[in-house]
């Protein structure tokens, strides 16, 4: 695998299953990248849909990754208040090259201290919820994505897969991404300001 870049992908019960699956039917198009998902404990892991999916490993069992990947969800609200996990999520985060956060798994790199000093952004239905846990976080209110040096964060649900295109795109060229936005026939958002769902804060 040293040829390979680590994509953690971390899952919880009442995670949102397009948070996790849009953007990793893009991740797993690059050649180099191998994807894991990660959760507290290893086994099945139910959705905020009550999809079961399994994760192959447990948190503990993660030192680093090349990227983070966290979703949001429903479970979220619990969990923001897990001590065990947020402690293990600021030292993966620490350990890890990219950070990356779709929709209210945001929260979560907040409470871990992993936004602190960085311009983020989340799901703007749950926008002043989620604020509440970066007081040192320079949440952005009108932000499809927001990238600030190893830190990736998106809007709400769909966002999340127009952020990992652009991330492809940042880390992989634009031909690479072009080649796999084909072959998954689609159009995604390339200007992350573009935020049709902006609200006023």
């Amino acid at each position: 695998m040293s040829d390979k870049k680590a994509i953690a992908v971390i899952l919880f019960d009442g995670f949102e299953l397009l948070d996790v699956f849009g953007p990793v039917e893009l991740l797993q198009f690059v050649p180099h990248y191998h994807l894991e998902f990660y959760a507290p404990s290893p086994g099945k892991v139910r959705s905020s849909q009550g999809i079961e999916v399994i994760a192959s490993r447990a948190l503990t069992d993660l030192g680093r990754a090349d990227m983070l990947f966290v979703p949001g969800g429903k479970g979220t609200r619990a969990l923001v208040n897990n001590q065990e996990f947020i402690e293990r999520l600021n030292l993966l985060g620490k350990n890890s090259a990219t950070v990356a956060s779709v929709c209210t798994g945001a929260a979560l790199l907040a409470q871990a201290g992993l936004l602190s000093g960085y311009r983020a952004t989340t799901n703007k239905r749950a926008y002043h919820w989620v604020t509440g846990f970066g007081p040192d976080v320079s949440w952005q209110p009108s932000a499809r994505w927001v990238q600030d040096r190893s830190r990736w964060t998106s809007s709400g649900i769909s966002a999340g897969i127009d952020m990992t295109a652009a991330l492809i795109g940042h880390f992989e060229g634009q031909v690479v991404l072009q080649e796999i936005l084909n072959r998954a026939e689609l159009t995604v958002t390339t200007d992350p300001s573009h935020d049709p769902f902006a609200i006023t804060p």
